[in-house]
């Protein structure tokens, strides 16, 4: 085979689905050979983990085609939508690394769409219906019976018409009126049996003020807002299968509405859907996730435990790792719950690369070497990033007396136990070898200091140091040049692999509020603070959010409140997955 039709056969192979038909469109000179995409979400809440895989998704697509990608708030439900969320949600596409063509929102297409919907109404195609929500719901049937009409259904044009403006006077109560679309009452999907165009909300928008009082549907917003943005692909998740037969439907009345009905099936927009993306351990439901927030079971949306895009950045996550995590997993059409464990090796392999390197002791215990001059000290040269020699180096305070990890020292060790430990070497850190030569314990029999001496001639660097030991190369900070932090030790909200199956269940055996059941899957061990962490001074000059890597410990970020006064710390992950093992 010739080699240049090997590597594209092996390109095409290497597609996603998505990509491939995308590249058949394309090729095929669909939509005028265009590609347009577009990121809809409803500003109701803060962005999660789920929705990073949409944006990678349309933003992707759009750079690599040579496309254009808009972001469009959804913005047909005030009662639940604000601009908090509409300016976190534009921070954290930003933070991802991607840029939006237009900003659009589904109220600048409000008045097309009542137009629209007028027109429906006077082709026949849709009426007003004062039934009840109990009543339309029985009214529609089952999966296996069909639905029967609505005593409204023929009610003449005008009357329902008339009734429409009404519904938007603001004299109409909610749930009194609604406005559907005259379909199939026994049709075999569910949403084509006279679904709801319009419903009565009486309250204002943040955007159009009291301009409107009835507002459009989810179904009956969103595909008429691609086609009038020129959408030439809308990448939707896989519960939109169902819907895909109806938006189809709308568009291709809103075109006859329009006189659009020339090369109808070449230029539409075409519905796609992919898998979401499910996390072990994670729970991402909006409305959960809020009742999180306002219970105060976390502290904010930007908590560190939670799985929303601002909580994974102050934890430390750096956009290339979820972008990363996203790659790895792909996209398919079938839902897989993904482990956790993938999506926190990836941001290891991530911040393996781009952490700066610094001493940190968690749970300080003092060694005091008694053959080191007490008013001495040297500045050892520490380099900040192994991966990345042309980050440079800092100088860390060598002295008498350091402080090491409690558990890197042992009185009476075991065969295995190769760290700190009467008559044992160590070599400390871009230090010395030092031997162990007894310990000081308080009242209560705990070890309150460790005695050492040190070789003069075992400096890292010198020829001495490449003296052989048994021991471990152990971490350490000067007690005299270090500075007191706040570390906190997050680990998963949820003690269950699956929590939104596991609150269904509890839910639905005990009959209490999803808070509820929430409190009894909440991990009680996911966050320890500790006040006593002892830092070296140079992460004082470090600017807040910073990626870390305390050496033998894990990876840290400055957390935002931090203050050269009050260094806090976050655990973004620990070196080594110990999940399984445990």
């Amino acid at each position: 085979m010739d080699e240049n039709v090997k590597t594209e056969a092996t390109e095409k192979k290497s597609l996603n689905f998505i990509e491939q038909k995308i590249e058949r469109d394309l090729a095929e000179g669909k939509n005028g050979g265009r590609l347009q995409t577009r990121f809809p979400p409803e500003p109701n809440g803060y962005l999660h983990i789920g929705h990073a895989k949409a944006i990678a998704l349309n933003f992707g697509l759009a750079k690599k085609y040579g496309g254009i990608c808009n972001l469009r708030f959804d913005d047909t439900n005030p009662q639940k939508e604000d601009t908090e969320y509409m300016d976190s949600i534009e921070n954290d596409i930003r933070w991802l690394g991607f840029k939006w063509d237009n900003i659009y929102y589904a109220s600048d297409y409000f008045e097309q769409l009542w137009d629209f919907a007028v027109a429906l109404i006077k082709q026949g195609r849709a009426y007003v219906d004062e039934q009840s929500a109990e009543q339309i719901a029985q009214q529609k049937g089952t999966t296996t019976t069909p639905g029967t009409n609505s005593p409204y259904r023929d009610r003449p044009v005008e009357e329902s018409l008339s009734l429409f403006e009404q519904m938007n006077s603001g004299q109409i109560a909610p749930g009194r009126m609604v406005l559907r679309a005259k379909i199939d009452m026994a049709h075999p999907n569910m949403l084509f049996r006279d679904p709801i165009l319009y419903r009565v909300l009486n309250m204002p928008h943040i955007r159009t003020g009291n301009r409107w009082n009835a507002y459009p549907m989810y179904d009956f917003t969103h595909g008429q807002c691609d086609y009038l943005e020129g959408v030439t692909h809308s990448l939707c998740t896989l519960e939109f299968v169902e819907h895909r037969p109806l938006y189809d439907l709308f568009v291709t009345w809103l075109k006859e509405v329009r006189g659009e009905t020339e090369n109808i099936e070449d230029n539409r927009t075409r519905q796609t859907e992919f898998n979401k993306l499910n996390l072990s351990y994670t729970l991402m439901s909006k409305r959960n996730l809020l009742a999180l927030v306002k219970e105060g079971l976390v502290d904010g949306w930007d908590d560190p435990r939670m799985p929303t895009i601002c909580g994974y950045r102050r934890r430390g996550y750096s956009p290339e790792s979820i972008l990363n995590f996203i790659n790895k997993i792909g996209y398919t059409t079938f839902d897989a719950l993904n482990e956790i464990e993938l999506m926190e090796s990836a941001v290891r392999e991530d911040l393996n690369s781009r952490s700066t390197r610094v001493s940190a002791v968690i749970d300080p215990l003092k060694v005091v070497i008694t053959n080191y001059p007490a008013d001495t000290t040297e500045e050892l040269t520490a380099v900040n990033n192994p991966e990345k020699p042309e980050e440079g180096t800092h100088t860390i305070t060598f002295s008498r007396e350091l402080w090491i990890e409690r558990e890197d020292f042992m009185e009476v060790p075991d065969k295995k136990f190769m760290r700190m430990a009467p008559g044992k070497e160590v070599r400390l850190m871009n230090a010395y070898i030092v031997e162990c030569t007894g310990c000081k314990k308080n009242d209560t029999g705990e070890v309150t200091e460790v005695y050492c001496t040190y070789d003069p001639e075992s400096k890292s660097g010198q020829p001495g140091a490449n003296r052989k030991i048994k021991g471990k190369t152990l971490h350490w900070v000067s007690c005299a040049h270090s500075m007191t932090a706040e570390v906190r030790l997050y680990d998963r909200l949820w003690k269950v692999e699956n929590p939104r199956d596991e609150l269904a269940r509890i839910r639905e055996e005990r009959g209490c509020e999803a808070v509820e059941a929430m409190k009894e899957i909440i991990n009680p061990d996911c966050l320890k603070v500790i006040s006593n962490c002892q830092v070296e001074t140079y992460v004082k000059q470090l600017p807040p959010l910073s990626y870390l890597q305390f050496q033998r410990i894990g990876y840290f970020n400055i957390d935002p409140s931090s203050t050269p006064d009050h260094l806090v710390f976050n655990r973004t992950v620990g070196l080594r997955d110990t999940a399984k093992r445990k």
